[in-house]
């Protein structure tokens, strides 16, 4: 919410491409001081002050995918191209809990995403990155919605999670949590329900990865979710001019995929 307020903090990330849950349309950001340009914005919801949008910085520019589909308004797929690149994001904030689902076979909005929109992720280099509000934690016999069947399309996909490569952990172990619920304490309850998917085929142009920590992004009160952030080789001069990186994001040793086995814990709270 309020990303107006927060939009320095965004930019000394200094992205290239950000996935933003409970965000204004382009509009009310406008009115609010920050201008983008409507190729550099994509946005989808159904209430005008808390949206999903896509943001692409120069030389970055985007469209919304004619896939999309708006019964779908919380999972937006869209086609961004520049320096010399073209690829697919997906950008992701899973109306789980709140999506009406009363039965286990309903697979939840973010599976039906993937179903709909498989053969164009297939089509091009693919990032999928957002609020997943899913964990393994949470998972339940037989429910279409578990977190291992997020999983599992994503594997068939060809799309590997950046923080598993990067940081060797198993699926259900992860050591850095990615939300600090409720009270935003960090030794209240926290959870790692973000995420960033990516082709494969880019695993050779994956340099960095990190996790905000909650001191820079928590604590302040700028969020309750930490920023997840990869960084892509997209080849010479693509990112000239660029701010430098944040310290907590460090390089990436080259090493093959993690998978893991699918762990079953206690429901959610």
């Amino acid at each position: 919410m309020a990303l107006h307020r927060k939009w320095p903090a965004l930019e000394a990330l200094a992205p290239d491409i950000a996935i933003v849950a409970e965000c204004d349309t382009r509009a009310r950001l406008r009115a609010r001081g920050v201008a983008i340009q409507p190729s550099r914005m994509a946005w989808t919801s159904g209430r005008a002050f808390k949206g999903l949008a896509v943001i692409a910085f120069p030389p970055y520019r985007l469209r919304v995918h004619p896939l999309h589909d708006p019964a779908l308004a919380h999972v937006l797929p869209v086609e961004v191209s520049g320096a010399g690149l073209r690829f697919n994001v997906v950008g992701v904030w899973a109306q789980n809990a709140s999506a009406g689902l009363r039965t286990k076979a309903e697979p939840g909005p973010f599976n039906r995403a993937l179903d709909r929109y498989g053969h164009w992720i297939r089509s091009r280099p693919t990032l999928v990155g957002g609020d997943f509000n899913n964990h393994h934690f949470w998972d339940r016999q037989g429910h279409a919605i578990n977190f291992e069947e997020n999983l599992a399309r994503c594997r068939r996909l060809g799309l590997e999670s950046a923080y598993h490569l990067a940081r060797r952990e198993r699926f259900g172990l992860e050591t850095l949590p990615t939300h600090y619920w409720r009270d935003r304490r960090i030794d209240g309850p926290t959870y790692h329900i973000d995420y960033l998917f990516f082709s494969a085929g880019w695993r050779r142009r994956f340099r960095r990865f990190g996790v905000g920590d909650f001191d820079g992004f928590c604590g302040p009160g700028l969020s309750d979710h930490a920023p997840l952030v990869a960084d892509f080789d997209a080849g010479r001069g693509a990112r000239r001019n660029r701010k430098p990186f944040p310290e907590w994001l460090l390089p990436v040793r080259k090493r093959s995929a993690i998978s893991a086995a699918p762990l079953n814990g206690a429901r959610a709270p």
